[in-house]
C-alpha cells in the first residue's frame, strides 16, 4: 500500500510539473487596463515594451481576433460585448488574461 502511494505522489508532481508551458513564464510587468472596458480599447503595457501578437478567444475557445501591436494600444471596437480570455505572447513569454467587455 506504501508503494501505492509513493507511485501516486510522484504521479502528481510530475503531472503539475509538466503543466508548465514550453514558452517561457508570464511577461515581465503585465498590465491590461482598463478591464472591464466600456471604450473599445484596452492598453497592455509591459516591461520591456516590444511588440506583442494578441490573441482573442471567446468563452467557447474560437479565436475572435489575432493581431500584433508594436504599442501599447489595443482597438477592441468590433468585439460584442461578453468576456473574453486575452493572450499576449512578447519574445518567448505568454500572459494569458480575462477581458471584459462591457
Amino acid at each position: 500500500m506504501k508503494h501505492l502511494y509513493l507511485v501516486l505522489f510522484f504521479f502528481i508532481c510530475f503531472a503539475g510539473f509538466g503543466q508548465e508551458s514550453t514558452i517561457g513564464g508570464d511577461i515581465e510587468g503585465f498590465t491590461l487596463y482598463p478591464n472591464p472596458t466600456t471604450n473599445g480599447k484596452v492598453f497592455i503595457n509591459t516591461a520591456n515594451n516590444a511588440p506583442k501578437k494578441i490573441m482573442i478567444f471567446d468563452v467557447l475557445g474560437t479565436k475572435v481576433l489575432e493581431t500584433t501591436i508594436l504599442g501599447k494600444e489595443l482597438n477592441i471596437s468590433d468585439l460584442d460585448a461578453g468576456i473574453y480570455v486575452l493572450r499576449v505572447l512578447e519574445k518567448s513569454k505568454v500572459a494569458t488574461r480575462k477581458l471584459i467587455i462591457k
